[in-house]
């Protein structure tokens, strides 16, 4: 049976209980520290903060139907994901997360480019993610991202 939802509250409701408990924790820091102009909503099958084409009609560049991606966060089968656009396209952010994390954890931090996942449920850095949800305007992702974009075009 697949799963269908198209709103982040629904998206949480379908959720495992101890899944959705973290999900949800996750989701407040992040509204509560994300800067003003990023907007809530369902995007690639997770709950996404983006740029709406209200503040950026160009939108995402592989399809400009889309509003510009700042932070996803899903819950996968062995982890929960937190995509933050910026981080990879940032060094001085990566940097200050890098510093940062082992403050907040005792595990190793376990990074993609852009992807922080989280395996240990009780050893989620709730406070640093809030923090680093509130580091990047909706003004500053538009530079950084025209210049990185602009930078990969040529």
């Amino acid at each position: 049976m697949e799963i269908t939802f198209t709103t982040p509250d629904e998206y949480v409701a379908q959720l495992p209980n101890d899944k959705r408990e973290i999900i949800q924790k996750i989701r407040t820091k992040l509204l509560e520290n994300l800067p003003e102009g990023f907007r809530e909503e369902i995007g690639y099958g997770m709950i996404g903060y983006v740029v709406p084409h209200s503040l950026y009609p160009a939108g995402y560049q592989s399809n400009p139907k889309l509003p510009l991606p700042f932070i996803n966060l899903a819950s996968q089968k062995n982890y929960i994901a937190l995509y933050h656009m910026s981080i990879s396209a940032m060094p001085e952010l990566l940097a200050w997360f890098q510093t940062e994390y082992p403050k907040h954890c005792k595990t190793k931090l376990d990074m993609g480019r852009g992807c922080i996942r989280f395996k240990k449920p009780d050893d989620i850095p709730y406070e640093l993610i809030g923090e680093l949800a509130g580091k990047v305007s909706v003004t500053d992702w538009i530079e950084v991202y025209e210049r990185v974009m602009k930078r990969t075009k040529k």
